[in-house]
């Protein structure tokens, strides 16, 4: 008998198997991620978790980065951030340095008062295109080619700092009230080499900022492979996520409740293999094979 606590995985036959369709989709870029004509919200419906962590086979690295995003976010760490945000004023600017394809920004503007609280994705930090280069949410995310100095920016929002580069400097330069830092400590083990980032970009923020939040999230080594051998496997990675404040902000409260609302599709996915992988591990545990 399944224990209660895995009793979702009764579904796991059909949930594979709608899994798998989507996988396929959207590797033959059948998937409605890949048509800019549709809507945001219709593009990100049914998103394979797998495509947030690997990217399609097709893509040329050389000329490209990740097809759409460099990580999966949470729905909670967009509600988070944007419970933060809007205590930086009820008109606050925020913007997104090294934004991509502005999917991820997308994400975080959904959560903001969108007639007040705009999200601008600078692509003069950009590195690299994404496979898929425009996948975001017109309706409250802009993108802009001006420099972060010549911006108005009561936030700044990081996603994924490119290997080897420290906007901090640039960013304390502003003096926003908010910054907002999502990166990864984990380093390439032929190179040695950070996959995100700088060992040093903190220095200097003491002087003016105090860090207000800070949480992570680990992705498990072969999420998928243990449970679904056909699909490759992953190294494990953390993904911190650090919010500092200006010194002369007033206190901003942590929030004692997010709202209710849906997860994103992908973390159903999530969900559901994170439970296959701690029901193996338990029956393994036991000493039986699987």
């Amino acid at each position: 008998m399944i224990e209660k606590e895995f009793e979702a995985l009764r579904q796991m036959e059909s949930f594979t198997e709608d899994m798998f369709n989507r996988i396929i989709a959207f590797q033959e870029k059948q998937h409605p991620a890949w048509n800019t004509s549709l809507s945001f919200e219709e593009r990100i419906k049914g998103l394979p978790l797998h495509y947030l962590v690997f990217s399609n086979a097709d893509r040329d690295p050389a000329k490209f980065g990740p097809t759409v995003a460099n990580y999966y976010a949470m729905r909670q760490e967009m509600q988070r951030l944007a419970h933060f945000i809007q205590h930086a004023g009820k008109h606050a600017q925020v913007c997104e340095l090294y934004c991509g394809n502005g999917f991820t920004g997308s994400l975080l503007a959904r959560e903001l008062p969108q007639e007040n609280i705009p999200v601008k994705g600078l692509r003069t930090f950009n590195h690299k295109p994404n496979q898929i280069e425009s996948f975001f949410d017109n309706n409250n995310y802009q993108f802009s080619d001006a420099r972060l100095e010549d911006c108005d920016c009561d936030v700044v929002f990081t996603s994924w700092i490119p290997a080897g580069t420290n906007p901090t400097p640039a960013i304390i330069a502003k003096q926003p009230k908010l910054i907002i830092y999502v990166y990864t400590e984990h380093k390439n083990p032929e190179t040695g080499e950070r996959q995100s980032g700088t060992d040093d970009m903190f220095e200097g923020l003491n002087h003016h900022y105090h860090l207000l939040d800070q949480w992570s999230i680990t992705r498990p080594e072969n999420l998928f492979h243990e449970i679904w051998p056909d699909l490759t496997p992953n190294i494990e990675e953390t993904r911190h996520t650090r919010i500092y404040a200006h010194q002369q902000l007033a206190e901003i409260p942590q929030p004692d409740a997010l709202p209710e609302a849906a997860p994103y599709d992908w973390e159903l996915e999530l969900a559901m293999a994170q439970l296959a992988l701690k029901a193996k591990q338990e029956i393994q545990a036991r000493g039986f094979p699987v």
